[in-house]
């Protein structure tokens, strides 16, 4: 893999990571080794694509997940990590 394309994945993972830190060292990085603020742009529409679709799917599965286990909902019950 490129250095370009590793940096382009590495701003859209950080953006879904909701790193600032990382998204700022991948978004310079990418600048160093060439990348147009348009390429990165995408990249960043891409990790917000990708979050957008997590945090959906998520909610959906929480709202589920409790119509599902009533003992969820009680003190004492499943614990998950």
């Amino acid at each position: 893999m490129d250095d370009k394309t590793r940096e382009l994945i590495a701003i859209g993972a950080s953006v879904g990571a909701h790193c600032q830190p990382c998204l700022r060292y991948h978004v310079n990085k990418a600048r160093e080794v060439g990348l147009t603020d348009d390429a990165i742009r995408e990249a960043i529409a891409v990790g917000h694509m990708v979050e957008r679709g997590a945090m959906s799917a998520m909610r959906e599965f929480s709202e589920e997940l409790m119509k599902a286990s009533p003992r969820a909902q009680q003190p004492g019950g499943e614990r998950g990590a």
